[in-house]
C-alpha cells in the first residue's frame, strides 16, 4: 500500500469521524432545542392527517393500511364504519379531549366535538351502543338509530361486552362537561343513554350483557348465587345476553361509569346504581366452599354457560376484577359490606393455584378440579390440547389484592377527592419521546408501523389508533410540560 493511499486513506477516516461527530452533536442539540411550537406544529398536523383522511364522519376504527385502502376494527370495515371499542372512537376522542385540556388549543376541542357528534350518530334506540357505527346510507338503514334515518325496526342491540355502551358515555359525558352541557345535541345523546342503562339494570342491581328492552322486573327474581344441582357438561347453546355478566368487566365498566356520571351531573340515583351493581356481587359471591364467582349466572342465580368455551364453573379470572371491585367500592362508599367478602374469596383462590402458581380460569363447581378445552371444544380436565384465542391459564394477583384489602382495612376512611388531568414535569425522558414521534411522522402527519391487519394478509404496513394516541399523548404533555 503507498504511502499516498495510507494517507488519503486516514485523512478519510479522519473526516468520516467528524462528520459522525457533528451528527451525534446535531441530534443532541435537536433533542435539547425542540420548542412547544414545534411539538404544537406537530400535533395539529397529526390530528389534522386524522381527521381529514383517517376519520368516517368523526369515527375511527382500529388499524389502517398506510395507503388507507384496507381498514378493520374487530372486524372488517369499509371507509364509511366506525369501531366504537378501545382503540376506537371514544379512545380517538378522548385522546382529542385530554389533549385539549393540556394545551387549550381550540382545533382539539372541535375534533372531540367532531368525534362525540359521531357517536350520537351511532346511538341505537335501545340507548347504547354496537360495537360498530355506519355510516353509509344503504347499511345505516338496517340499524334502529336514534337519529336519521328513523327505523322502527332494525338492529337495535345495546351492548355493554368489551366496555362498548360504557366507553363511548364516558367520552360524550366528559365532552359534555367540558362544553358547560351546552350542545344540546350532546348532552341530550347522554341523557337518553343514562335512563336506557337505569332502566337496563336487574332489581339485583345487575346487567346483562346486551339488550333492546327494558327487562320485566318480574321475570327476575332477586335471589342469592348457589349451585345447581346438575349443569350440561356440554355447550347448551342458549341466548346469554339476559345472563346476569362479569365476563369482560362488564358490571365493572358500568359501576365506573355510574360513579362519574353522578359525579359530573349531581345525581344520587346514578351513585345508588351504582352501590346497587355492588350489593349484586355480593348476591352473586358463591357459597362455601367455593366462595368466589362465576363469570355470568342466569335468572336462577346459577353459574350457567356463555360462549362454547365459557362454561358453567367458578373463575379464576373474573373473581380476581370482582375483588378489586368490591375494594373500589369502599374506597368510594366506605361501606364494610363491600370488605366482608373479599377474605373469603382470597383464602379459597390461594388454595385453588395451580402448581405453576397461577389460576385455572374455570374451576369445576363443587369438585373444584380445573377445566380446560380441547380445539374441538370438548371439555376436559387436561391443559394437554388448548385452543390458542382464549386464556384458560390466568395469572395470581392474589398477594397484590390481599395487600390492597388489608391497607384499606388498616387506614380510616376518606372520601376520596376526583382525580384531574395535570401537566407533567418537563424532563429529558418526555423531551426524547416527543422527539421521537416528530422523527417518526411521516409527510402527511402519519405514525406508520411495521405491522398486519388481521383480515388482509398482504399488508406489512399500518397506521394504528394505539399508537396515534400514545403520541398524541406525548406531544400534548410535552406542550404543557412544566419547567
Amino acid at each position: 500500500m503507498s504511502n499516498t493511499y495510507v494517507t488519503i486513506h486516514n485523512s478519510l477516516l479522519h473526516y468520516t469521524k467528524y462528520i459522525v461527530a457533528i451528527v451525534v452533536a446535531c441530534t443532541s442539540i435537536s433533542h435539547a432545542e425542540l420548542t412547544r411550537d414545534q411539538a404544537s406544529d406537530a400535533l395539529m398536523k397529526a390530528v389534522g392527517f386524522f381527521r381529514t383522511k383517517v376519520s368516517a364522519k368523526g369515527g375511527y376504527l382500529w388499524k389502517y393500511s398506510d395507503d388507507l385502502n384496507k381498514r378493520e376494527g374487530e372486524g372488517k370495515a369499509g371507509p364509511l364504519t366506525a369501531w366504537v371499542q378501545n382503540p376506537g372512537t371514544p379512545s380517538v376522542g378522548m385522546a382529542y379531549l385530554n389533549a385539549y385540556r393540556l394545551t387549550r388549543q381550540k382545533y382539539l376541542l372541535d375534533a372531540s366535538v367532531e368525534t362525540a357528534n359521531a357517536l350520537v350518530d351511532g346511538q341505537l334506540k335501545s340507548g347504547g351502543w354496537d360495537y360498530r357505527i355506519e355510516f353509509d346510507a344503504k347499511v345505516r338503514a338496517k340499524y334502529a338509530y336514534r337519529v336519521e334515518p328513523l327505523r322502527a325496526n332494525g338492529r337495535n342491540v345495546t351492548t355493554l361486552d368489551d366496555d362498548v355502551t360504557q366507553g363511548a358515555l364516558r367520552f360524550l359525558m366528559e365532552v359534555d362537561r367540558e362544553l358547560a352541557f351546552k350542545n344540546k345535541r350532546v348532552h341530550e345523546s347522554v341523557e337518553y343513554a343514562l335512563t336506557s342503562l337505569l332502566r337496563a339494570q336487574y332489581p339485583n342491581g345487575a346487567w346483562p350483557q346486551r339488550f333492546s328492552e327494558s327487562p320485566d322486573p318480574a321475570n327476575f327474581p332477586v335471589r342469592k348465587a348457589d349451585f345447581p344441582e346438575k349443569w350440561p357438561r356440554t355447550w347448551p347453546k342458549l341466548d346469554y345476553r339476559e345472563y346476569y355478566t362479569f365476563n369482560d368487566n362488564a358490571i365493572a365498566t358500568m359501576i365506573d361509569t355510574m360513579f362519574l356520571a353522578a359525579r359530573i351531573y349531581d345525581d344520587e340515583k346514578l351513585n345508588a346504581a351504582a352501590e346497587r351493581a355492588g350489593d349484586f356481587i355480593i348476591l352473586a359471591q358463591l357459597p362455601e366452599p367455593q366462595p368466589a364467582w362465576a363469570q355470568q349466572y342466569n335468572v336462577n342465580m346459577h353459574p350457567a354457560w356463555a360462549r362454547k368455551f365459557e362454561p358453567a364453573s367458578v373463575t379464576g379470572g373474573e373473581s380476581q376484577g370482582v375483588m378489586r371491585v368490591l375494594l373500589s367500592l369502599y374506597e368510594r362508599t366506605g361501606k364494610q359490606k363491600f370488605l366482608e367478602p373479599v377474605p373469603r374469596a382470597l383464602a379459597y383462590l390461594k388454595k385453588s393455584r395451580l402448581k405453576n402458581g397461577k389460576l385455572a380460569r374455570f374451576y369445576e363447581m363443587k369438585t373444584n378440579r380445573p377445566l380446560y378445552f380441547t380445539r374441538k371444544y370438548e371439555l376436559v380436565y387436561h391443559s394437554d390440547d388448548l385452543p390458542t384465542h382464549y386464556g384458560f391459564v390466568v395469572s395470581s394477583n392474589l398477594e397484590s389484592i390481599e395487600r390492597n384489602y388489608e391497607r384499606l382495612v388498616k387506614a380510616e376512611w376518606t372520601k376520596p377527592k376526583p382525580r384531574r388531568l395535570t401537566a407533567p414535569r418537563l424532563s429529558k425522558g418526555l423531551t426524547a419521546k416527543a422527539m421521537a414521534a416528530i422523527e417518526k411522522m411521516d409527510n402527511r402527519g402519519a405514525w406508520v408501523e411495521k405491522g398486519k391487519l388481521k383480515f388482509d394478509e398482504g399488508t406489512d404496513r399500518v397506521i394504528d389508533c394505539r399508537t396515534f394516541i400514545k403520541n398524541v399523548e406525548t406531544l400534548s404533555n410535552f406542550i404543557a410540560a412544566k419547567n
